[in-house]
């Protein structure tokens, strides 16, 4: 939006990078507390928390520039940025919370047979938000004042406020950290609530579930003060394992798909739609697009096809997507734009290149890692992986926005490289996981005995779990 550009002075490079990771500094300096928030405090409440935070970060951006007309003009562009900023940090840091606090609630209040369905819909959720942003940005585009922005700036604290409502009314907290507290019975009415329709026949159902919570939490207290991210680098399968979720870590953030979601408007530019009222259209039709294509392979194609398969077909189809996108850009700045169909190519090659990454790289790497990490590392593992991710998502931030603008198409030549060396890690060092037990992934580590010896259960512990089992069919 160029009004929008205006009032921030039109910055590039390193200026608009430092506003684009605002938001990534804040979600992980809310890596230190939400833990504690989540398990001390519980899921709801740490949703509640962080949509406090992201409200008031909604209000600090919505306020950049009120008084626009009252600052000197050498001071204008500089204050409007730095509350902009600000704003996108404390958004980041309530968000950081909230995406912590939501999966964990989703999962434990999910139905059994209905947890990896729901968990899967969680995470494409994320473009249900860019729908409405891109196309709230598209209906505001016309606006000729501050308002044309200002608008989905506010907007952003709606579903924050509405969730604020609901929630307490509509949503239930963790039965796993009810009991987890002590409040075991409590957490066993929830369970009969939701799990059970409050029917007396489904009491078993109910029992069962509870004691699988019980022993569990009772392992978790016995390995968490076994186990630390030192394990990580102890033995040769853990250093495997660490090896594999870092460059899953990688495969997420810096597969190219940063560059087209953060600076989508410059990829656009380069290949000559300049428009404001084309560009919004792309982007607001991309988020729905992304949306569909990871609804399917989320709910349909995860199920039905091996890991390692879905993320060659990911992983290779991004690659051969980005050479024929590079040499389309490359083609269409010899003819100085002007050949339009060259620039409907690229424009192809983008949506083809956004189903090899949904198809792969967005419902698979979190189910992936709870089947190579095993019970005393998957927690550590998962925060270490989003920790990660968070530094690959700041070098987005930077690096593509001043890369773009000073060697445009030249820089799509690294991603293809980058694609490059992420297949054949891929391919040559990742384990094939689906279908198989904890056990059996083990085997293929090399530790399936400490393995066993860790998830082992206490005599009396597994046979009061046996006894529950005998009514799982009917569950």
């Amino acid at each position: 939006m160029p009004i929008f550009n205006n009032v921030i002075g039109n910055v590039g490079g390193a200026i608009l990078g430092c506003l684009t990771n605002g938001y990534v500094f804040g979600y992980i300096m809310s890596f230190f507390v939400n833990s504690y928030v989540v398990d001390n405090l519980g899921r709801k409440m740490g949703i509640q928390i962080g949509n406090l935070i992201v409200v008031i970060g909604v209000i600090i951006q919505s306020c950049a520039g009120v008084w626009i007309h009252n600052l000197p003009d050498n001071n204008t562009d500089r204050d409007v940025l730095g509350m902009l900023i600000g704003a996108r940090f404390v958004i980041g840091f309530g968000t950081g919370l909230i995406s912590v606090a939501g999966p964990c609630l989703v999962s434990e209040l999910s139905y059994p047979t209905h947890k990896s369905a729901t968990t899967a819909a969680y995470n494409s959720s994320w473009y249900l938000g860019a729908i409405v942003a891109s196309w709230v940005s598209y209906g505001t585009k016309g606006i000729s004042s501050n308002w044309s922005w200002r608008i989905p700036t506010i907007l952003q604290g709606f579903f924050p406020v509405l969730q604020s409502l609901l929630l307490p009314f509509f949503v239930s907290e963790s039965p796993r950290y009810l009991v987890a507290k002590g409040k075991v019975e409590e957490g066993k009415a929830i369970l009969s609530k939701w799990h059970g329709g409050d029917l007396k026949e489904s009491e078993m159902l109910v029992d069962y579930e509870l004691t699988e919570i019980q022993l569990a939490l009772e392992q978790e207290r016995i390995q968490h003060e076994e186990s630390s991210y030192k394990d990580f680098i102890k033995t040769a399968a853990n250093r495997k394992r660490l090896w594999i979720f870092c460059w899953l870590s990688v495969f997420m953030q810096l597969s190219g798909n940063g560059l087209v979601s953060y600076y989508l408007s410059k990829v656009l530019t380069s290949i000559g739609i300049t428009s404001t009222s084309e560009q919004l259209v792309v982007n607001a039709g991309l988020t729905i697009y992304n949306w569909g294509c990871s609804l399917i392979q989320s709910l349909f194609i995860v199920p039905r096809i091996k890991r390692r398969h879905a993320f060659n077909c990911s992983l290779f189809g991004m690659l051969i997507c980005f050479i024929i996108w590079t040499i389309l850009s490359a083609v269409n700045q010899e003819r100085d734009f002007k050949d339009k169909s060259l620039g409907k190519g690229v424009l192809a090659m983008i949506f083809l290149y956004y189903f090899c990454y949904n198809f792969g790289l967005n419902g698979m790497p979190y189910m992936y890692l709870t089947e190579i990490l095993p019970f005393t590392l998957r927690g550590k593992g998962i925060n270490l992986f989003s920790f990660i991710g968070c530094f690959f998502s700041i070098y987005n931030g930077f690096v593509n926005s001043i890369a773009m603008d000073a060697i445009e198409w030249k820089y799509y030549i690294v991603y293809c490289c980058i694609l490059g060396v992420e297949c054949c890690v891929e391919y040559f060092t990742f384990v094939e996981t689906s279908g198989y037990t904890l056990e059996e992934v083990a085997e293929v580590f090399g530790d399936a005995s400490e393995i066993r010896k860790a998830s082992g259960m206490a005599v009396m512990e597994e046979e009061k779990l046996k006894a529950s089992r005998e009514h799982t069919e009917y569950a």
